[in-house]
């Protein structure tokens, strides 16, 4: 293109006129704006995420929400699907609400974190199901999240603030000092610091061993603490007591003194009573020995001879065998000593040497008395029963131990024989 053929087209006057009134219009409307204290956050942006009719608002409770605006962006898995409404100030806490459509499905236990797109890009909100606890319910209308579940992420004016206190005055300069110094305290002590090292694994093995049990003595020492915290009064009430207790030993002293000394010759008599009957002790232990074998051996007879001893002759169920008010019971008596000797488990007896033409002595035994029994006489009973029995039916049999003959039973019993 040349020179000539630059052309300078001047706008109608219409237009110009035009464009004073539309800037002068907004212009006003900026004034207006600006007196009503309305701000440009407040007016609707048109085709924003989540601001149709099927979107439900939630809210979320922040402790800072640093230059967070309204008609910032809410996203879930980095994908914008709302918009913050508005932001109140609480105290110290500060009100987000969320704008959301109805096709975003989160749990009602779901987390809020306030994000940043870049280093120095904006902040938007992100919404997210929780990782430290399983999901619950479903995140609807009017729903909050609290502050326990909302967080955000460090500003780079932190971070950089942070780097610059560590950098100037937070301890990096000392740090060539430090390992100067442990480099001189540990230099030449290589061994020393090896064995330390081993120790301390060896400590902290044990402990770590001994867990279980640490823990038990922890909880017993918890319980016991317990357990003087229920009983404070009476412990309180006891050591109030105690001064008391304490003056009577001391004024008992003497007492208390005599008496431990008596006993400890109490102790030392007992102990020379003691080592001398022990050799008698011993003896007696080992002579009823055999005495509690045999026992032993007895078992259940035992206790049944004991029975039958307080029933001597009949056993227990003699009873069973007598037919009427009476019986009759012959003793035999044998009195040869090779049978006694035998029943008390001698054995037999030595028997005496004899000389021929001497003749063996003779003990002689005493005459008994036969008793005499009277027998009263009653009405309807015959008489003649005789009053003094058969010498049969006592004692060892007449004649060879012969039974008492017809005679002496019709004798006895007139109508008839024994029952």
């Amino acid at each position: 293109m040349t020179y000539a053929d630059t052309r300078v087209t001047t706008p109608p006057v219409h237009s110009r006129k035009t464009r004073a009134a539309r800037t002068a219009v907004a212009v006003a409307l900026l004034g207006a704006l600006t007196l009503g204290g309305c701000s440009a956050y407040d007016l609707p942006l048109p085709g924003g995420a989540g601001t149709g009719d099927d979107s439900y608002s939630v809210t979320a409770e922040f402790a800072d929400v640093l230059d967070l605006v309204p008609q910032s962006s809410v996203k879930v898995n980095q994908v914008t699907v709302g918009s913050v409404e508005d932001i109140q100030v609480t105290g110290w806490t500060a009100t987000v609400r969320l704008r959301l459509p109805r096709s975003v499905v989160l749990p009602d236990n779901a987390t809020a974190e306030l994000k940043q797109t870049s280093l120095l890009g904006e902040k938007y909100v992100a919404l997210a199901a929780p990782t430290d606890a399983e999901p619950e319910g479903r995140l609807g209308e009017g729903d909050r999240i609290p502050l326990a579940r909302t967080s955000r992420n460090p500003e780079v004016e932190e971070v950089l603030g942070a780097m610059s206190l560590l950098l100037n005055g937070g301890g990096v300069a000392q740090l060539k000092t430090i390992e100067a110094e442990l480099n001189n305290a540990l230099r030449g002590r290589t061994g020393d610091v090896k064995d330390l090292l081993g120790q301390l694994n060896t400590f902290v093995g044990g402990l770590d061993a001994q867990k279980g049990e640490i823990v038990r003595a922890i909880d017993s020492i918890d319980r016991l603490s317990g357990t003087l915290a229920k009983n404070q009064e009476k412990i309180a009430k006891a050591l109030d007591e105690l001064p008391k207790g304490l003056k009577i030993l001391a004024d008992q002293r003497r007492q208390l003194t005599a008496m431990l000394t008596a006993l400890r010759d109490l102790g030392e008599v007992g102990t020379r009573v003691i080592r001398g009957s022990r050799a008698d002790l011993e003896a007696n232990l080992r002579a009823v020995s055999p005495i509690l074998r045999q026992l032993n051996k007895a078992g259940d007879d035992l206790p049944k001879s004991f029975q039958l001893l307080l029933t001597y002759p009949f056993p227990n169920n003699a009873q069973n065998t007598i037919r009427g008010d009476f019986t009759n019971l012959w003793v035999t008596l044998d009195t040869n000593l090779d049978t006694l000797a035998g029943n008390l488990g001698v054995g037999k007896l030595p028997k005496l040497p004899t000389v021929p033409g001497v003749p063996l002595p003779s003990v002689p035994l005493p005459s008994v008395p036969r008793p005499s029994l009277p027998v009263p006489s009653v009405p309807g009973v015959p008489t003649g029963i005789p009053t003094t029995l058969p010498g049969g039916l006592l004692g060892a049999p007449q004649s060879g131990g012969s039974q008492p003959d017809a005679a002496s039973w019709s004798a006895l019993f007139p109508t008839g024989g024994p029952r």
